[in-house]
């Protein structure tokens, strides 16, 4: 192992020229460098840069390996699927409520006994007896949950990922046969990806009976990441700071966009969340976008005015979200030591699975794990991908052991 680690490259390389990068780019161009967001499904737009779908495995576009090569192990990481905003990113006045009641978020355990627990789910509701209305987001939704559509993205997701490795290649058991042994299922302590699980597993499995995903302890868990590093900490701050010439470029030569944000959303210019970078506006505008909604109008009086967020408006937000996206999880020379500090252990996880199977001390042959942008942003720095971009929602990356037998 030594002489391997020895062998071991773990010098940051810049990536490719590419117009997500380029700061110039960003701020003046027009449209997304090629991506979409839009509530369409995967399946209507092949290997298309959706960032509310994005690509994952599926038969008919799948690269298969030279035939005397033999699939043992498969581990798969993925971003969630869509979802509705999180509540700090709401408006403090929104121009309409978002409502979930095609969904059932539940909320209950079961004995392992014989006295069994009705399935208690949330049902939100406003009191006309409560006279405090919460600011931002209003409606059914909790925020954030997984909304149906991105629930009916993440049963697709599971089911062409059985077409593939069970259907495809034969990795996978059959439906009808002893497949619980061979699978595993993780999820972060963010309720988000065990329901993005439950429908992964449905959409695999085609069962409905309970099912065990796995979730380490809150504060240290790995996937999400949740453990402390003041290092990574240190290194993304310093990113993200005015000590880098280009992020501090980038703030100042989008204060005419944030401006106009402003204006419409009638976020106070003081609100630090807003206008460190361009993370809450993204996640508001591209909720609205991959789920059909209006962009937002300026509210005002209770009724909308006829200052709206134009489509490029949020196209210049997109832009800009997936240059700081890119400054900080690739282009940035410390950004491979801030992403291996905070998603080493992960990486470990992943090394001991591949090495477990090779030594035949396990026989699970595909672990699953749901996880976050933030989690994916990590491992693609790691990987050192040549065009770094923000994840989109359903956003994977997939690792195959092969066998090459001996002739």
């Amino acid at each position: 192992m030594s002489a391997l680690a020895a062998l071991a490259d773990v010098k940051w390389y810049a990536p490719a020229q590419a117009d997500a990068s380029n700061l110039m780019k960003a701020l003046h161009s027009s449209g997304n460098h090629g991506s979409v967001y839009d509530a369409a499904p995967a399946s209507q737009r092949r290997g298309c840069d959706n960032w509310c779908d994005m690509p994952h495995v599926r038969r008919h576009d799948y690269p298969q390996a030279a035939p005397e090569f033999e699939l043992q192990y498969v581990e798969l990481i993925h971003r969630h699927h869509k979802r509705t905003p999180y509540a700090s990113n709401g408006f403090p006045v929104e121009p309409y409520s978002w409502d979930c009641d095609d969904v059932q978020a539940f909320h209950y355990q079961q004995l392992a006994g014989e006295h069994k627990s009705a399935g208690v789910y949330h049902q939100r509701y406003q009191s006309h007896m409560n006279p405090f209305v919460p600011s931002g987001w209003t409606g059914t939704c909790a925020f954030p949950q997984v909304t149906a559509q991105g629930l009916l993205d993440s049963w697709r997701h599971g089911a062409d990922i059985y077409d593939v490795y069970h259907g495809l290649l034969g990795l996978l058991p059959a439906r009808d046969a002893d497949f619980r042994s061979a699978v595993r299922y993780r999820a972060t302590n963010n309720a988000i990806t065990s329901q993005v699980a439950g429908m992964i597993i449905g959409g695999m499995w085609h069962v409905s009976d309970s099912f065990p995903v796995l979730v380490q302890p809150e504060g240290v868990d790995s996937l999400e990441p949740q453990y402390g590093c003041r290092t990574a900490v240190e290194l993304f701050d310093s990113i993200k700071s005015e000590r880098n010439l280009l992020w501090r470029q980038h703030l100042e030569a989008s204060a005419d966009l944030f401006r106009a944000l402003d204006n419409i959303s009638l976020v106070p210019v003081s609100d630090p969340a807003f206008h460190r970078s361009f993370d809450h506006y993204y996640d508001n505008l591209s909720a609205r976008q991959c789920h059909g909604k209006p962009l937002p109008c300026r509210f005002v009086a209770d009724s909308n005015s006829t200052a709206c967020v134009a489509q490029e408006l949020a196209n210049a937000v997109y832009r800009m979200g997936n240059w700081e996206y890119s400054q900080v999880y690739r282009d940035h020379p410390s950004s491979l030591g801030a992403s291996a500090a905070s998603f080493g252990i992960w990486i470990g996880e992943l090394t001991a699975h591949l090495r477990n199977f090779i030594n035949g001390l396990t026989d699970v042959v595909y672990f699953h794990n749901v996880a976050h942008d933030g989690s994916v942003s990590r491992l693609l720095s790691i990987l050192q991908i040549e065009n770094m971009k923000w994840p989109g929602m359903g956003a994977e990356v997939v690792f195959e052991l092969y066998k090459l037998p001996t002739l």
